[in-house]
């Protein structure tokens, strides 16, 4: 059989094939630790797996679908294929920007102020609780000011002067403040009263996607040694906390920020929180 002519007969099948094929190598260069180079918080080679892994789950077919269905679905998933084919190019452009530190330390700043936005949001949701409720908030979230303003600052210094000590630092006052918003998530959902308790998780993830943005960017231009020890500082896992986050507000406010679609955003997202639990986070 004519391979070229199989392929243009049956490109689904042979899309599928391809896109299989990408992730297994995917897999097996993870496995030998080969990454092809950095993809924002991630790698290369992770990035191809992920996006593989998407495109299979766009080419399955319904068991149910007839012959002529399936002949008329065909063209509608060639051109949605080629759609996200495109999503893919442009995908890892806002992350990439972050492979050198003084882009990374620009792409910190331009998050302060929505981070600065979300604290305040913070401050005054203690006023939307019931009375009862308002006092475990109020002590879960007490410290973010102060993180908000240090890492800040931080950013701005590592900006001016983007040396090994100031990164050191950067890197010890995130996961500092992504540990605060991780426990002030545990304690929030201890809320029994369930407008509360929406009220409370949803400024706290607010903060919490910013900082994990954060983390991420920082991640993507720390060895492998910082961030292990980065990793070994969390006592409070990404996994405990993922229950009470809301990935599609993440992807909303990740979309914003780089003035993005929500389907590249989502992948965004989904590989970063990929990226910090291989990490250790």
């Amino acid at each position: 059989m004519n391979p070229i002519s199989n392929i243009w007969n049956h490109p689904r099948t042979s899309a599928a094939g391809l896109l299989i094929a990408v992730v297994t190598v995917a897999g097996v260069l993870t496995q030998q630790g080969v990454t092809l180079g950095k993809a924002g918080a991630g790698t290369v080679v992770t990035l191809a797996s992920a996006v593989g892994t998407a495109l299979l789950g766009l080419l399955a077919r319904d068991p149910g679908e007839t012959a002529r269905e399936r002949r008329a679905q065909s063209a509608a998933d060639a051109a949605r294929l080629g759609v996200w084919l495109l999503i893919v190019l442009l995908l890892p452009l806002p992350w990439i920007e972050g492979c050198g530190g003084t882009a990374v330390a620009q792409d910190i700043v331009n998050w302060t102020p929505a981070l600065e936005s979300a604290v305040a949001t913070v401050d005054s949701t203690a006023a939307l609780l019931a009375p009862a409720d308002a006092p475990l908030f109020t002590a879960a979230t007490t410290g973010f000011d102060a993180a908000s303003n240090l890492l800040a600052a931080q950013a701005r210094a590592y900006l001016a002067n983007p040396g090994a000590g100031a990164l050191a630092t950067l890197q010890t006052q995130v996961v500092t403040f992504e540990q605060q918003v991780n426990a002030a998530l545990l304690q929030a959902a201890k809320i029994v009263n369930p407008a509360s308790q929406q009220h409370a998780l949803a400024a706290i993830q607010a903060v919490g996607t910013i900082v994990s943005a954060i983390l991420a960017l920082v991640q993507s231009i720390s060895s492998k040694s910082a961030v292990a020890r980065m990793a070994a500082e969390s006592s409070i896992k990404l996994a405990a906390v993922q229950p009470y986050f809301d990935d599609a507000r993440s992807a909303e406010m990740v979309a914003a920020h780089y003035g993005e679609s929500l389907a590249p955003a989502r992948m965004q997202v989904a590989q970063a929180e990929r990226q910090a639990i291989e990490a250790g986070f």
